[in-house]
């Protein structure tokens, strides 16, 4: 078989057993890329003492106690930033209802915004509250829980400019303030303090939650980790829903719960396809991590609990937890880990130095097993977006990009490819000399090999490159939101979706509407964008007859079709990149091939493929 053939084959099955094993593979843990390294000690609030949690006799927060009636019948503070809006209710200080006002449903005209968080009153409901756990000398009904009705003024508003107060007074001496502050993206930060007028010490310990009730709508591939997501001491974490709710049952938590202590640095919360929702405890303090799992109410908690302290008769204490509720955009989570504005302050945003770092933060984002490739290959991807104003260009300009890194690999191969077309004579020679002598005559090629300084191996490390490659940008255009609902031109409206045209309908010259995505329909009438895929192909094994081995014929004939219909399902900026590398490989192999003498006879290999081949008869009388 040619060599350039065999690399072919290679090609599909490779491509087709990484495009398997992502479907089936499963979500990993991994870690850190660069983890901090730096070791901070613990500090207690101002005005207060740590005090060991064993002598404190520490409750656990619960939120199983809530009624819907309550939350309708309490005050709320309106949410109105440039990307939020929403409300805040004062039972329980609860974050309960926020919308995401740069992103909507669908891409139709009037979709509704995104909404992440919902209050008891609705479908799935998803909130975060804040409180304080009574320590030692203080009843439950002491400190401020997820029933607790705050003092919020009438008609509180928060924006940028603006916090939200509330006050609740427990009768006994403590007084607790919260106030609420959100910057202008999707950080909300959440001080409590505490006020002891009474007689006697007072032991506390603040705590946040984020609670999920129910299995949310999830997207059921491994492409997209959903569920819990953490980073702890440096490493990062995740966790299905499915196997939440199988954790074992923790003997303090008295339900099926983890709990990790943690001593730097790290969050927690939970994450859809897009969208996330995360506790920020203060960085360089000891605090609890913890998910579980109420099997009662069907639902799923992820907790910080800060440890207990001391507040002495007169003095106060304060701590602040933060809050991230919104879209992972990659700039903006990575201005939260680094730099604060370092980021957005390249394309010209104004920069907030009251900003805290967040370690990390980054991987929030499910990267995926390649991820030393895909952050990289995102970070390139969003400058040429930015660069030149479409992300289906940048694409384009990604794929040129790639190319030209791996180009030195990739002429080494096509001239090693070159040279074993200059040896056809020989090896022919060669096969008649060696007769089925099989051991001399691999004997005697691998000395012509030498001789003539070709490598036959060196064919495929070109594609072995471009799979991770290819793995990685499959998973940036299906992961990151920056590709969501993107358009490129005319009819491709969403490069993180399928083509939306079809045979069906002739691409929109008939008077009907293309299938619906994932009908079989839909796989059969595909799009243009996977035809185009599947003559880029075809013209490139063009550059090379057809194998004169029936069988061979017979693959190269249906591989194009076959990846054709495979990738019409696949998400628009995928198959734009997957034509693009076609183009530029077929270009470049018939420039390298033509340098060397071996100018490509395409017209006629096409018109080869059309004739008619000749029925070969059987000689029976032969075979007897």
């Amino acid at each position: 078989m040619d060599d350039q053939n065999k690399n072919m084959i290679l090609a599909t099955v490779l491509s087709f057993a990484v495009l398997l094993a992502w479907y089936v593979g499963g979500p990993m843990v991994f870690p850190q890329w660069f983890p901090d390294p730096a070791q901070m000690t613990a500090a207690a609030p101002e005005g207060a003492v740590v005090l060991p949690e064993a002598a404190t006799e520490q409750a656990t927060p619960s939120i199983s106690s809530e009624t819907g009636a309550a939350l309708k019948l309490a005050a709320r503070a309106t949410i109105d930033t440039p990307k939020l809006e929403g409300s805040i209710s004062a039972l329980g200080g609860r974050i309960d209802d926020l919308s995401l006002k740069t992103y909507r449903e669908t891409i139709a005209e009037g979709s509704p915004n995104v909404k992440l968080l919902m209050p008891l009153d609705e479908a799935n409901p998803y909130y975060a509250v804040f409180g304080w756990l009574a320590g030692k000398g203080l009843a439950a009904e002491d400190t401020p829980s997820a029933t607790t009705l705050w003092t919020i003024a009438p008609g509180a508003k928060l924006t940028v400019e603006t916090p939200v107060s509330m006050t609740w007074d427990n009768g006994k001496g403590l007084v607790f303030t919260r106030t609420i502050s959100v910057d202008e993206d999707f950080l909300f930060s959440i001080k409590d303090a505490v006020q002891n007028n009474s007689a006697t010490e007072a032991r506390l310990a603040p705590y946040g939650i984020i609670a999920r009730h129910g299995l949310p709508k999830l997207q059921n591939i491994y492409v997209v980790h959903e569920g819990m997501v953490r980073r702890t001491d440096g490493i990062t974490e995740e966790v299905k829903y499915s196997n939440l709710a199988a954790l074992p049952v923790d003997e303090n938590e008295q339900l099926p719960a983890e709990v990790i202590e943690a001593t730097t640095d790290g969050w927690i919360g939970f994450t859809d396809h897009y969208w996330m929702t995360t506790l920020i405890p203060e960085q360089g303090k000891p605090y609890k991590s913890i998910v579980k799992y109420v099997p009662q109410s069907d639902i799923y908690q992820s907790e910080v609990r800060q440890p207990v302290f001391a507040v002495a008769p007169g003095a106060s204490a304060e701590t602040t937890t933060r809050l991230f509720a919104g879209a992972k955009e990659w700039a903006t989570i990575g201005d939260y880990e680094n730099k604060p504005g370092l980021i957005a302050s390249l394309f010209g945003a104004k920069v907030d130095p009251a900003r805290v770092a967040i370690p990390g933060f980054i991987d929030s984002i499910d990267w995926g097993w390649f991820y030393f490739l895909t952050k990289p290959i995102f970070g390139v991807l969003h400058w040429l977006h930015g660069l030149l104003g479409n992300m289906g260009l940048a694409i384009i300009g990604l794929t040129f990009f790639l190319k030209l890194l791996v180009l030195p690999l990739a002429y080494k191969s096509y001239v090693s490819m070159a040279r074993m077309k200059e040896l056809q004579p020989e090896m022919e020679a060669l096969k008649e000399r060696c007769g089925e002598d099989k051991a001399r005559m691999q004997k005697e090629m691998m000395a012509l090999y030498k001789e003539k300084k070709v490598n036959p191996a060196a064919g495929c490390l070109p594609i072995l490159i471009q799979i991770p490659i290819f793995f990685s940008l499959y998973k940036v255009i299906f992961v990151t939101i920056e590709l969501r609902h993107t358009p490129f031109f005319g009819w491709l409206n969403d490069l993180s979706a399928p083509d939306s045209s079809s045979l069906f309908n002739l691409f929109g010259l008939l008077p009907w509407g293309a299938p619906a995505a994932g009908t079989l329909l839909a796989l059969i009438f595909i799009g243009v964008l996977p035809i185009l895929l599947g003559i880029s192909m075809w013209l490139q094994q063009k550059l090379n007859p057809a194998p004169a081995d029936p069988v061979q014929q017979q693959i190269f004939a249906w591989m194009p079709f076959i990846f054709m219909f495979m990738l019409g399902s696949f998400a628009s900026g995928l198959v734009v990149y997957w034509i693009t590398n076609n183009t530029i490989t077929f270009a470049q192999q018939y420039l390298i091939m033509r340098s060397h003498g071996h100018t490509p006879d395409i017209f006629g290999n096409i018109l080869a493929g059309f004739k008619k081949k000749p029925v070969v008869v059987a000689d029976k009388a032969k075979k007897k």
